[in-house]
């Protein structure tokens, strides 16, 4: 299954660059797993690009880390990451979604502000990701569906991001289309 191996490389650099704390390569890598969640809409793949695109987040604000349990939330994330790199690379789909569950259980177990600061990373997450979804053309009502965002905060963010602007009418000339596929399948 290529799209599990896929996954596997972008959790192995996503851990590689957790431990450099590079919080733009870890939001690219949440990028590349969005080209697959919008090919194949799994729910799960799809809650994998906002866990690491949140992780990007939660690393580039680093006033998160003085605040009580930081340690305790950042060991549980990244022990979770592992599992979830352990899970493909024995190819036990059914132990990596349970890991995906496992990663906002994490968010549950946490009190006081760092709870409400991480809450409000992953709801931004979501809806960026849900955004960077529909310009993949997946249709916006069936996007906030499946992240479970409001249509309202996924068309105010497009509406501020211009993705809705996109002239879908707009086509590649024949021989540049043909070129790009033979790009895909060499």
């Amino acid at each position: 299954m290529e799209e599990r191996k896929h996954i596997l490389k972008i959790l192995q650099n996503t851990k590689s660059a957790l431990k450099n704390k590079d919080h733009t390569k870890i939001k690219n890598l949440s990028n590349q797993i969005v080209h697959t969640a919008s090919i194949h809409q799994d729910p799960d793949v799809i809650s994998l690009a906002v866990i690491i695109y949140a992780l990007s987040k939660i690393i580039e604000r680093q006033n998160y880390q003085e605040e009580e349990n930081w340690n305790i939330f950042y060991k549980g994330y990244t022990k979770n990451i592992d599992d979830m790199i352990r899970s493909l690379k024995k190819d036990n789909l059914k132990r990596f979604h349970q890991e995906i569950k496992e990663n906002r259980q994490l968010i549950q177990r946490l009190s006081g502000n760092l709870k409400t600061y991480i809450q409000d990373v992953f709801k931004d997450a979501k809806i960026n990701k849900a955004s960077r979804i529909y310009e993949h053309g997946i249709s916006m009502e069936k996007t906030a569906k499946i992240l479970g965002v409001s249509l309202w905060e996924l068309s105010e963010y497009t509406g501020k991001t211009g993705i809705h602007n996109v002239n879908l009418a707009v086509t590649i000339p024949i021989k540049k289309r043909i070129k790009f596929a033979e790009e895909i399948f060499k």
